[in-house]
């Protein structure tokens, strides 16, 4: 389980390091939420993975599980929410003003057109 767990947060993280990498901004945008997935499932990890404890201290409960990961991760769910709204909205207005989505606001190849 904690193999998987390893994985999926390394595979979101190269995902979100190569999208942040492109040179339009859609793909920037998508590599950020992939990031802030890797984060989400990171945090939620350290809380130890425990099947079938409940996140309250029950005296007729076996044990528990530490809630406060699950709150970090609800919060970072709204923030990142949030902040990706935006992000989204930079980018379009961005393109709305340059006339492309291409980070620096040229395109390859368009030196030649103007």
């Amino acid at each position: 389980m904690e193999l998987l767990v390893a994985s999926g947060v390394g595979v979101l993280t190269a995902v979100g390091v190569y999208l942040c990498l492109r040179g339009r901004t859609f793909p920037v945008v998508l590599g950020l939420s992939f990031l802030s997935y890797a984060v989400n499932l990171f945090l939620f990890a350290t809380g130890r993975l425990v099947v079938g404890r409940p996140p309250i201290i029950d005296p007729a409960a076996p044990g528990y599980t530490d809630p406060l990961p699950q709150a970090l991760v609800l919060t970072a769910i709204v923030i990142s929410f949030g902040m990706t709204a935006l992000v989204v909205v930079l980018a379009l207005r961005g393109f709305l003003e340059a006339g492309s989505d291409h980070v620096d606001g040229r395109e390859p190849g368009a030196e030649g057109r103007r």
